[in-house]
């Protein structure tokens, strides 16, 4: 099998920035069997860091999503339910044409006007102040208010999920993790049970509940629970660190930043080149091999998992020259950020669309925008990538 390379030796600073062990990797070739940091020290995986070969893995379907085909389930799928993110075909083929009959661009563009309403309403509510965390006050609440308005989630639930959300995407232990799944699997349960029991809604979680295919398919009970988890965690977790780590790359590019104040029709540029550089997502989540195969000329087992590295692959310098510059005038097409493949992120049109509505909106009225002191630490373990604080005053 080779060498075991043991992230956790590269300290915290890997956390902080895990780009240049990845460049390190990729230099000595496209796939590594690693130790993954804590909280996961002890779990031994494939990772793939080179772009062709990260592309292709996301459409191999020999690497499944579906942990029961080589005999594994994992805490989410044992609490919540079945879901896009842990299924293959024809479970997930059945799944994504449900979801989508409710969920459709013309609902997303729908939301337009809401989305810069409730933009607007944030700044307004922080800056008379001068300065704030920029996660508080307009990363975080915008995708959270948006995806639980879609979905239906009351309002006095978003403070209590921000904490659960978090500790799921980003746990501090495994049993703050196991707490977390617990309480998310209840009150989706509960949610659902409420509007089944209210009749029609008008909300998203309400159409999924009555949507029906041609064949009179419709989703079991504990399927919407899985999609009201996956909708809930994706639909905002990614927008969030989306939205903060592009303000914080132009503030730390402030040639970039000029650039695009001076010709705001590069702010398509300015997301995708963070979503290139420094995107929501570091790696997907974990893919096993149904069969023996080979990745690049490495031998990989059946039953071994496999990491595909999202952040690592668009840094490819062989894909993309001068990887480590943020480049908003770049031609991005083909990054891996939402993935590739049948799996490619549903949520990708509205966390584009709130992302352009509040960075355009962010700098056009706040024209001095800077950062106010270092950001916060980087979230912890190596799924999401985005910082717990951005401080910034204007």
């Amino acid at each position: 099998m080779g060498q075991v390379i043991d992230l956790g030796d590269f300290g915290d600073g890997f956390r902080r920035d895990p780009h240049p062990v990845y460049a390190r990797l990729r230099e000595r070739g496209p796939v590594h069997r690693v130790r993954l940091p804590a909280p996961d020290q002890y779990h031994e995986t494939w990772l793939i860091v080179g772009y062709e070969e990260a592309r292709a893995a996301l459409a191999d379907p020999r690497l499944s999503k579906d942990g029961s085909r080589i005999g594994v389930t994992f805490l989410d799928e044992e609490l919540i339910g079945k879901y896009l993110l842990v299924a293959d075909p024809p479970q997930h083929t059945r799944l994504r044409g449900l979801i989508t009959r409710a969920f459709t661009m013309r609902r997303v563009e729908e939301l337009r006007p809401r989305i810069q309403e409730i933009t607007d309403r944030l700044l307004d509510e922080m800056l008379p102040h001068g300065r704030a965390d920029l996660v508080d006050a307009l990363a975080y609440p915008l995708p959270i208010t948006v995806i639980c308005e879609l979905l239906g989630v009351p309002e006095m639930d978003r403070t209590q999920f921000r904490k659960l959300s978090t500790e799921v995407v980003a746990p501090t232990s495994a049993q703050s993790e196991y707490d977390a799944f617990v309480r998310l699997a209840e009150y989706l349960t509960e949610l659902i049970d409420d509007k089944r029991c209210a009749g029609p809604s008008g909300d998203l979680l309400g159409d999924l509940i009555r949507t029906t295919a041609e064949d009179g398919d419709r989703l079991s009970p504990r399927e919407l629970r899985g999609m009201a988890f996956v909708l809930l965690i994706a639909g905002h977790e990614t927008t969030v660190n989306l939205i903060a780590n592009t303000v914080l790359a132009l503030l730390e590019h402030p040639g970039q930043l000029a650039a695009l104040r001076a010709d705001m029709t590069l702010l398509d540029g300015a997301i995708e080149e963070t979503l290139r550089y420094e995107g929501p997502v570091e790696n997907a989540t974990y893919r096993f091999a149904a069969e023996p195969l080979e990745i690049a000329g490495t031998p990989i087992a059946h039953g071994d998992t496999v990491l595909i590295g999202l952040s690592a692959a668009d840094r490819d310098p062989a894909r993309c020259p001068d990887p480590d510059r943020f480049d908003i005038r770049r031609d991005n097409r083909g990054h891996l950020a939402f993935g590739h493949g049948i799996h490619y992120c549903l949520g990708a049109p509205l966390a584009r669309l709130e992302a352009r509505t509040a960075v355009r909106s962010l700098l056009d009225r706040a024209p001095a925008l800077t950062l106010d002191g270092p950001p916060g630490d980087w979230l912890p373990g190596m799924l999401m990538r985005g910082v717990r604080s951005l401080p910034v005053r204007w």
